[in-house]
C-alpha cells in the first residue's frame, strides 16, 4: 500500500477512533480533513447485510439528493419523435436517435448519464458492452428506461444519483462537494440512507444497514455511528 503524505496523516490525526459520530459530526470532519486544494467530492459508503450473490438481493437504484451533487450533469437522451421534443425541452444536453447510437460506437463519451425511451432499446441495447463497464447503460430499475423523459431529465439535471451494491454488499455515492454546508451534505447523506432502508430487499436478514461512513476525494474516511441514524 501506497504510503500516505504528512498532510493526509496530520489529517487522520483529528479523527477518534473512539468516538460515536453523527452525520454532522462526521461531515464537520470530512470538512476540516480535507487536504485538496480542489473542490473535492464527498463521498457516502453504507455497509449493507445484503449477498450480492443472490439475485433477490442485488440491489440498484437511483435518489434524488435535496441540494444535488454540485456537479453539472451532460445527459444523453435516445428517443424519437414527441419524446425527442420533450426531452430538448426538459434541457437535455444531446438527443438523438441512431446518428448517435453510431457517435457512441466510435467512441464519443461527452456526456455523464443516458436515458433511454423503451422504443430505443434495440438500437441502445448495441451499446451494452460499451455503456455497460462505465455504468451508463440506461436500465428501468434506475428510471433511464421510460417514457416519461421529462421526469428523467428534471431528476438527473436536480441532482439524481445511482446507487448499485459491489459483490461486498457495499454502495457507495456521492452526496456533494466539500464546499457545500455540513447541513446540506448530511440532509443528502439522510436522503441516500432513507432510499436505501426503502430498498431493503425482502431477501435480507438480520441488521440491514450495518456500516457507513463519509469522505472526501483524498482525504480519510470517517465513520458515522448507525445509532444515531434513523433507519425506520
Amino acid at each position: 500500500m501506497a504510503k500516505r503524505g504528512k498532510k493526509y496523516q496530520d489529517a487522520v490525526k483529528l479523527i477518534d477512533k473512539e468516538q460515536v459520530y453523527n452525520p454532522e459530526e462526521a461531515i464537520e470532519l470530512v470538512k476540516k480533513t480535507s487536504i485538496a486544494n480542489f473542490d473535492e467530492t464527498v463521498e457516502a459508503a453504507v455497509r449493507l447485510g445484503v449477498d450480492p450473490r443472490k439475485n433477490d438481493q442485488q440491489l440498484r437504484g437511483a435518489v434524488v439528493l435535496p441540494h444535488g451533487t454540485g456537479k453539472t450533469q451532460r445527459v444523453l437522451v435516445f428517443a424519437k419523435g414527441d419524446k425527442a421534443q420533450e426531452a430538448e425541452q426538459a434541457g437535455a444536453d444531446y438527443v438523438g436517435e441512431e446518428d448517435l447510437v453510431n457517435q457512441v460506437q466510435q467512441g464519443w463519451f461527452d456526456f455523464d448519464v443516458v436515458i433511454a425511451t423503451p422504443d430505443m432499446m434495440a438500437q441502445v441495447g448495441k451499446l451494452g458492452k460499451i455503456l455497460g463497464p462505465k455504468g451508463l447503460m440506461p436500465n428501468p430499475k434506475t428510471g433511464t428506461v421510460t417514457m416519461d423523459v421529462t421526469k428523467a431529465v428534471e431528476e438527473v439535471k436536480a441532482g439524481k444519483v445511482e446507487y448499485r451494491v459491489d459483490k461486498s454488499g457495499n454502495i457507495h455515492a456521492p452526496i456533494g462537494k466539500i464546499s457545500f454546508d455540513t447541513e446540506k451534505l448530511a440532509e443528502n447523506f439522510n436522503a441516500l440512507v432513507d432510499a436505501l432502508v426503502k430498498a431493503k430487499p425482502a431477501a435480507a436478514k438480520g441488521t440491514y444497514v450495518r456500516g457507513t461512513a463519509v469522505a472526501s476525494t483524498m482525504g480519510p474516511g470517517v465513520t458515522i455511528s448507525t445509532s444515531t441514524l434513523n433507519l425506520k
